[in-house]
C-alpha cells in the first residue's frame, strides 16, 4: 500500500474516532507495518502544518486528531454557544439512548443512530449531563451514563422514573427474559 493511501486511511480513522488511538491498533486495523504507520503519521503531521485548522497530537503510543491551539477562542466560542443553547434533536436522541440503555459505549450508541456522535457526546458531558466510566470488558474504551445533573435537570430522584422505563431499557427486558 502506497503513503498516500496509508495517510488517507489514518486521517479518516482519526477523524471518526474522535478519541485518541494507539499506533498498535492502527497497525492492526490497516495491516500495515509500524515503520509505514510512523511514517505516514510524520507526513501527515508536515501535512497540518501551522496554517490548517486540524493537526495531530501525539502522547506517548497515540494519536488523536485535535483542533489548530492557534483557533483555540474561537472553538472556545463554539463549544459555549453550544452549552448555552438549547440541545439539538442530535443530542436529544444520544440522550436518550445513553438514559434508556447506559452504560453503554460511544460506539454503541452509534451502531443505534447510524451516524458519528464523538462532538455530541463530548458536548453532553461538558454539559454535565452524561458521565464517562472506565469499561470493565474493555480497558481501551468508556462507558456513558447519565449524571446527577441529568436526573436534577429533569427533577427525578431515579432513572427508574423515566417515562415507560422499564419497557425501553436494555435491562428490563434481559430481566423478562431471564425471569
Amino acid at each position: 500500500m502506497d503513503q498516500e493511501k496509508i495517510k488517507s486511511i489514518l486521517e479518516s480513522v482519526l477523524f471518526v474516532s474522535g478519541e485518541a488511538i494507539s499506533v498498535a491498533k492502527l497497525v492492526k486495523i490497516t495491516g500495515v507495518v509500524e515503520e509505514e504507520i510512523e511514517a505516514a503519521i510524520i507526513s501527515l503531521q508536515a501535512d497540518y502544518g501551522k496554517d490548517r485548522g486540524i493537526v495531530i497530537i501525539r502522547k506517548e503510543q497515540e494519536l488523536q486528531m485535535a483542533t489548530n491551539p492557534e483557533n483555540a477562542a474561537m472553538v472556545d466560542q463554539l463549544i459555549k454557544s453550544e452549552i448555552q443553547e438549547n440541545l439539538s434533536r442530535a443530542a436529544l436522541e444520544v440522550l436518550s439512548i445513553i438514559a434508556y440503555r447506559g452504560p453503554i459505549t460511544r460506539v454503541e450508541v452509534e451502531a443505534i443512530r447510524g451516524v458519528n456522535c464523538s462532538f455530541t457526546v463530548r458536548s453532553l458531558m461538558m454539559r454535565g449531563l452524561l458521565e464517562r466510566m472506565e469499561n470493565p470488558k474493555d480497558n481501551r474504551g468508556y462507558l456513558y451514563k447519565i449524571s446527577f445533573d441529568f436526573l436534577r435537570k429533569l427533577g427525578i430522584d431515579s432513572i427508574d422514573k423515566l417515562p415507560d422505563y422499564e419497557t425501553l431499557s436494555v435491562d428490563a427486558r434481559i430481566e423478562s427474559i431471564i425471569a
